[in-house]
């Protein structure tokens, strides 16, 4: 059994992966309590593995299933995502802060590590390698990521409510990103496009 925020269907607004038709698993809960989280998901459902597949499947040609959460990695072992897999038959992402460690089985890991925001460093991250590493950017020293091994980098613009504050971020990003070309701008666009 797994506690579900919510099971939606859109396009992944975000990193490597923007564009892709996703049929995203919301998990409850977070092992941290980051300032900027943008995102309700506390409540939840418990549902079985049969009860999430039956959900997923009802986008059938959606390439991509996203555990995101929260933090989904507080849910899940090996069996977990590989049943999810073979009654799905989807490719399985994940989206994790990175302080736990992953089960195996994972396609794709998407890691978007906290420490270097207030609350965020209440757990330090344990994950060193991943698919694509996405930063929330807000002027940090991006050397703290240089240990960890990815085959792309993200940097986003931390999303706040006052219009001025989200310009002078996403300026911020973009400097960074011509500073430090390895890294790629990520954008929500989600947000953009006004879609879940």
């Amino acid at each position: 059994m797994l506690q579900v925020n919510e099971i939606f269907y859109s396009l992944q607004g975000e990193g490597y992966n923007t564009g892709t038709a996703s049929v995203f698993v919301r998990l409850s809960g977070c092992n941290l309590r980051c300032n900027f989280c943008d995102t309700s998901h506390q409540q939840g459902t418990l549902m079985t593995l049969q009860q999430i597949a039956r959900e997923v499947c009802r986008w059938p040609d959606a390439p991509l299933l996203v555990l995101t959460g929260g933090e989904p990695s507080l849910w899940l072992d090996d069996d977990t995502v590989a049943q999810l897999k073979r009654l799905t038959g989807k490719r399985i992402a994940i989206e994790t802060n990175g302080t736990r460690p992953l089960p195996d089985g994972i396609d794709w890991v998407t890691f978007s590590p906290k420490g270097a925001y207030p609350g965020g460093d209440l757990v330090p991250a344990v994950l060193t390698c991943c698919d694509e590493l996405k930063v929330v950017y807000t002027g940090q020293d991006l050397s703290q990521y240089d240990h960890i091994r990815a085959s792309h980098r993200f940097l986003q613009p931390c999303y706040v409510d006052d219009p001025a504050q989200r310009q002078r971020n996403l300026t911020a990003c973009v400097q960074a990103v011509l500073a430090h070309p390895q890294w790629r701008l990520s954008l929500q666009t989600h947000r953009l496009l006004g879609i879940p």
